[in-house]
């Protein structure tokens, strides 16, 4: 009997991380971490997971998309769809109706993508594989496969992304062991958020140097006094030979962005992101130009692969961000991940937010065994938040992501954490709401 697609569900996960400022920047200085958790269900009795990640209000709407996207998928036979996935994606993305909400971009891009992730968590679980060990044990014909290229040839043609992954493939073994054995470097934004006092910043700061992290991120952009002494703070704690990232989250125009930067250079930035608008490409690229040598990181509002075609073609960043959840999912990250390797740029993966770690490492390590080859200059963000909620969570050791065995993307939230976590309803915001 034909396995079919039977369900997708979709259930409002809210984690009141507002309490304590964890995850608090200059632009959403009181984020409440939240996940659009999507389960697929399928005729055999399998499952696939999967999430969009927001930051509270407005995750309901996340919900009513993916469960507006649902009809697209129920029904579907499973090995039709796993056998090409590339064609899935476009059926979530280029639906006439749905795609005017778009096209390809914010809410209902973003319920794709959890629909994507959910649909390849259960294509690793049905191999035994985790999603990056399945995407590098693909050939170079069935990971172009998966890209659409229509909008991408005039800066990445079909023959140059299976030349990048030709090139690749003689390493792919011994890149897996190695990855197996040391795992993927990271860095930390544990540190650096902006609604922690000083005290808590040196301290976390220099906690994460001891755990081995030689990168550590904070949050910039509210008050530049603030920022001049948290960055000082942060350099005498760490050291000069500590990378210290920064991070406005588009709190400034082109000009300030300048300016501000200029004021922060005397402690050693290593890069500035999101500097301004997520869509304003050639903005970045004036920024760009005025701050080298230091680098300037985007990605994580970054729409889709065309926004970060562009970003490529006008030079308008060093460190590419892309992120897990965004854009439409593991399939479209394939192609983001053949443009940056066509413009020599390192991807360095944005994860600060539930679930992104557990996800995005799988991106990271893909590229690491298939596409790039290196993990020079690339590291994937870690925060520590919320990784107890998962059924299989990330694991550092010496500021390296250990590389996940177990089959699937990593999403799967515990029943108990969905139950106590639901909103509005779920214990956790019962007893908030009469507190």
């Amino acid at each position: 009997m034909t396995e079919l697609i039977t369900a997708v569900d979709a259930v409002d996960v809210r984690f009141p991380t507002s309490r304590d400022l964890d995850g608090s920047d200059a632009m959403n200085p009181e984020p409440d971490y939240s996940a659009a958790y999507v389960t697929i269900r399928t005729s055999a009795g399998a499952e696939g997971h999967g999430l969009a990640f927001t930051v509270g209000r407005g995750n309901d709407v996340e919900v009513a998309a993916v469960r507006a996207l649902a009809p697209l998928v129920v029904g579907l036979p499973v090995d039709e769809v796993l056998g090409d996935l590339g064609a899935f994606s476009r059926r979530l993305t280029g639906d006439s109706q749905l795609r005017w909400l778009g096209p390809e971009k914010g809410v209902i891009h973003m319920a794709a993508a959890a629909i994507v992730n959910a649909v390849w968590d259960l294509y690793g679980r049905r191999e035994g594989k985790p999603v990056w060990r399945l995407l590098a044990d693909l050939s170079p014909e069935q990971l172009v496969d998966l890209v659409d290229f229509r909008y991408l040839e005039d800066a990445l043609t079909r023959d140059e992304a299976l030349d990048i992954l030709r090139r690749a493939e003689p390493g792919r073994a011994e890149r897996t062991e190695r990855l197996l054995r040391d795992g993927y470097p990271a860095y930390t934004t544990t540190p650096g958020w902006l609604g922690y006092d000083d005290e808590k910043l040196v301290r976390l700061a220099k906690e994460a140097v001891a755990d081995g992290f030689t990168q550590i991120k904070l949050k910039v952009g509210a008050h530049p006094a603030d920022d001049l002494r948290r960055l000082r703070l942060a350099r005498e704690a760490v050291g000069p030979d500590i990378r210290i990232a920064v991070d406005a989250n588009q709190a400034w125009g082109v000009r300030q962005a300048i300016e501000w930067m200029a004021a922060l250079k005397p402690y050693d930035p290593y890069w500035i992101e999101e500097p301004t608008s997520p869509d304003d490409v050639l903005g970045h690229a004036e920024i760009r130009r005025a701050v080298a040598p230091v680098k300037v990181a985007t990605g994580e509002h970054t729409h889709n692969q065309v926004m970060f075609k562009q970003l490529l073609q006008a030079g308008a960043l060093d460190v590419l961000q892309l992120d897990a959840s965004r854009t439409a999912g593991v399939t479209e990250n394939v192609a983001i991940l053949l443009l940056a390797a066509k413009f020599g740029v390192p991807v360095c993966p944005h994860a600060g937010g539930v679930g992104l770690c557990e996800m995005v490492q799988h991106l990271a390590m893909f590229d690491y065994v298939a596409v790039s080859g290196t993990t020079e200059d690339r590291v994937i963000e870690y925060v520590d938040h919320l990784h107890e909620h998962f059924t299989d969570p990330v694991r550092i050791r010496a500021g390296r992501y250990l590389a996940p065995t177990a089959p699937g993307i990593g999403a799967e939230l515990l029943p108990a954490s969905i139950a106590a976590h639901r909103f509005p309803d779920g214990p956790v915001w019962n007893r908030q709401a009469t507190a």
